[in-house]
């Protein structure tokens, strides 16, 4: 059953429009029914773990890496089980309270940790209208600067005496405000071992279906950068330290100054965190967002349901699961998220050749007005954002850039829009059967 599912995606494109047509023809017999998102799927969460094959002492470094992840940062270090350099401005305190769901290193998960960090230890925020109790983790960005703009302050905290900074009024901010939602970190370090050429392959030119793709790159370097909403991050360090500064307000040795410089709110030297230089032992030596690094790249890609060994998965059978895949691809999804690369020649053993299932094809594409947030990255512009992967979906919470939904088929509806590369895979969705639809449904769910 496992190579029946995998060799869907074995189709050339040549042969799409022939099985988009012998769909359409059948859809007439398929029984009327409404297409629904099954939700997240129980079980365990198949995620989580090391990935295969790391040597002793790597998974000792993974397992630091993890500890380093899950740390709460304070002001000044000073209470009990916190680690020093939250603040002056911050959205969370912590790298593991954002990624959580279905287990560290993931999204967002079903209690927002935003609504109890907001007065911890005395701070005096108030919680924005867009963040609620059981909504997506959010980041707020202005689109006049492209910047983040926090959420919260140390004003108030019993560790932060004197400071006195207001929030972002981000009621006057209105249309200027977007947002956006954490990205797993599931299988990081097999997306950051796949060649710059392996990525560039992906594209069409011309475009099939309407659907291109371009490239982010460095700036400097010019090699391709694949991280995060818009692609704009490098490599798994930098977004590391990047994300510590600005989720947290930690000064790391990535990014030395605080963001927020008002010196009734600076208690710590700079960088707060940094190479231990006088530490013996090796893994206590490294700053933590080499830390954070090593954890997100040995940390092990989601595994989908084992559809293979049982005939149902909750409620879906899969047959319902393999059908599924084969309309996935014949629609024209996989022209984006592309099932499966390889990485490249990899020092790690563990991440060297391998095949990485991320549905992703790690190119920028134009998602037009509808989902447009008019933040520029590097080459991407207002519209552009980094086809997402989509293995692990079948236990995420909330979907798109911002988590406007919780609802796939939604999230499906809402690629279609004008100007979006996506328009003709999203009409010949729409072609589909209420069974066929159903069908692409429960097989997302089961990645």
């Amino acid at each position: 059953m496992f190579e029946k599912r995998r060799s869907v995606f074995r189709w050339p494109v040549c042969a799409v429009s022939v099985l988009f047509l012998s769909l359409a023809l059948g859809a007439a017999m398929q029984l009327t029914s409404v297409p629904a998102d099954p939700g997240v799927r129980g079980g365990a969460p198949g995620a989580g773990g090391s990935i295969a094959g790391l040597t002793l002492k790597e998974g000792k470094f993974f397992a630091t890496g993890q500890d380093a992840f899950v740390e709460v940062q304070s002001v000044q270090g000073a209470i009990a089980g916190t680690e020093v350099g939250l603040g002056p401005r911050f959205n969370l305190d912590s790298c593991g309270g954002c990624h959580s769901q279905p287990a560290i290193g993931g999204t967002s998960p079903s209690v927002n940790p935003q609504f109890a960090v907001a007065n911890k230890n005395g701070a005096t925020n108030t919680v924005p209208s867009f963040i609620s109790l059981n909504g997506p983790i959010r980041e707020a960005r202005f689109k006049s600067d492209g910047g983040v703009h926090d959420l919260f302050t140390i004003t108030g905290r019993t560790d932060a005496p004197g400071c006195n900074i207001a929030q972002p009024d981000f009621v006057a901010a209105g249309a200027d405000l977007i947002f956006r939602i954490p990205t797993p970190t599931f299988g990081a370090g097999l997306m950051e071992a796949i060649t710059d050429s392996t990525i560039l392959a992906n594209k069409k030119d011309p475009p099939v279906m309407g659907v291109s793709g371009r490239e982010n790159r460095e700036g400097n370097a010019g090699t391709i950068t694949r991280f995060g909403w818009k692609a704009q991050n490098k490599s798994l360090v930098i977004f590391s330290g990047e994300a510590y500064n600005v989720e947290q307000g930690v000064s790391n040795e990535l990014f030395p100054q605080e963001r927020d410089e008002t010196s009734s709110c600076l208690f710590n030297a700079t960088p707060e965190n940094h190479v231990n230089f006088e530490d013996t032992n090796p893994l206590k030596v490294s700053g933590d967002s080499e830390n954070f690094s090593n954890f997100m790249r040995f940390l092990a890609p989601p595994a989908p349901v084992s559809s293979y060994v049982s005939s149902v998965v909750g409620n879906v059978g899969t047959t319902s699961i393999n059908n599924g895949a084969f309309q996935f691809n014949a629609v024209g999804c996989t022209l984006c998220h592309k099932q499966s690369m390889t990485t490249g020649f990899s020092s790690t053993a563990a991440l060297n050749g391998r095949t990485a299932n991320l549905f992703s094809d790690l190119l920028l594409h134009d998602m037009g007005d509808g989902l447009r947030d008019d933040i520029l990255q590097g080459a991407a512009g207002p519209r552009d954002f980094r086809t997402a992967p989509l293995w692990g979906l079948g236990q995420r919470l909330f979907f798109l850039h911002d988590g406007r939904t919780s609802n796939l088929l939604d999230a499906i509806q809402a690629h279609s829009s004008s100007g979006s590369e996506a328009n003709t895979v999203i009409s010949n969705f729409n072609l589909l059967s209420p069974g066929q639809k159903q069908d692409v449904l429960n097989f997302l769910r089961s990645l």
